[in-house]
């Protein structure tokens, strides 16, 4: 069966790349403009294209050089976008970078790339709320002349096997002749894995004597963790609100600690004197579901930001198989 092809935007630490890779996509290019999440993407994939650049001020035609023009002839545009701000006020939804970043794909897709196929991925209310229905309206509006029909629907990572509370917006547009071969994909387990169940391996690793007992009573899907923003403070798991639940959970989400508990429960790196245990960046990618050989760039913080930014692999490669299917026939 024939590899794929696909341009990725936005890219990130590579979640959603990684997800359709498995899934039968090799991209040609992936574009993003953070340099901590480009050094990411190269240490795990040294073979992919990555460009360091705006998408913004990303024009293939323009300035061609060094990307190959025929690299623009894809299966598929796929895009996991910042999340656009979900705001009761129309103002800051209309002038929010994020919201020029998706306008930004839309038009790549519809001038340069034309795809057969169109993956965007973001915040829930893209696909139904109402303050959100002139971006969907201006999303068909470019695509819909040039033959491309449009699924809208909503995901939820914890359906794929990912142990995380975390609900994805997704448009899938596809030329005309694929679009009634594609279905959104089904979820690929019967139960939610919890924080305990997740988490458990991770934070024994040390040989804690209660982490059995700590993974029992973490038995709920954790929330959807947060990248938070470069302009904020240090890693913490969300805003206090999820905090809550966090801690009911016997983790403490203000903060991420250097290393799992010791066989006493300690963990050196924790001052807080709270007896609530702290996740590490690699507890958080175990929650993103990235694989365990897959290495992050930056300290600490900038890792856990691009954690949390992420797409979940499986969701991507859940996603991509739906849409190889659509395409294959």
């Amino acid at each position: 069966m024939r590899r794929l092809t696909s341009v990725d935007v936005c890219s990130g630490a590579g979640g959603l790349a990684l997800g359709l890779e498995r899934a039968g996509f090799d991209p040609v290019l992936l574009l993003d403009n953070n340099p901590v999440a480009c050094e990411t993407l190269r240490k795990n994939r040294p073979h992919w294209n990555v460009a360091e650049m705006d998408l913004l001020e990303f024009d293939p035609i323009e300035n061609p050089d060094p990307y190959d023009p025929d690299a623009f002839e894809v299966d598929l545009l796929s895009a996991g976008l910042p999340r656009v701000k979900s705001s009761a006020t129309t103002k800051r939804v209309e002038t929010g970078l994020e919201l020029h970043l998706l306008k930004a794909t839309v038009l790549l897709a519809a001038h340069v790339v034309q795809p057969n196929a169109l993956l965007i991925e973001n915040v829930p209310g893209l696909v139904t709320a109402p303050e959100f229905e002139e971006v969907r309206d201006l999303i068909q509006r470019e695509l819909v002349h040039l033959d491309y029909k449009f699924h809208w629907f909503v995901i939820n990572a914890a359906d794929f096997g990912v142990p995380q509370d975390r609900k994805q917006g997704v448009l899938v547009a596809l030329k005309s002749r694929f679009f009634d071969r594609f279905h959104p994909p089904a979820p690929t387990v019967t139960r939610h894995i919890t924080a305990g169940e997740a988490l458990l391996p991770s934070i024994s690793a040390r040989g804690w004597v209660g982490a059995a007992e700590w993974a029992a009573q973490a038995n709920r899907v954790p929330p959807t963790l947060v990248g938070g923003s470069d302009n904020r403070g240090g890693a913490d798991l969300g805003l206090t609100g999820s905090k809550k639940i966090w801690a009911q959970m016997g983790i403490n989400g203000g903060a991420l600690s250097d290393e799992v508990p010791d066989p006493d429960g300690i963990q050196e790196s924790d001052t807080s004197g709270s007896p609530l245990k702290k996740l590490t960046v690699e507890q958080t990618a175990i929650l993103q579901s990235f694989p365990n050989d897959w290495t992050f760039a930056g300290k600490k913080t900038r890792q856990a930001r691009q954690i949390g930014h992420a797409s979940p692999p499986p969701v991507g490669e859940a996603l991509g198989q739906a849409i190889a299917e659509a395409l294959r026939g």
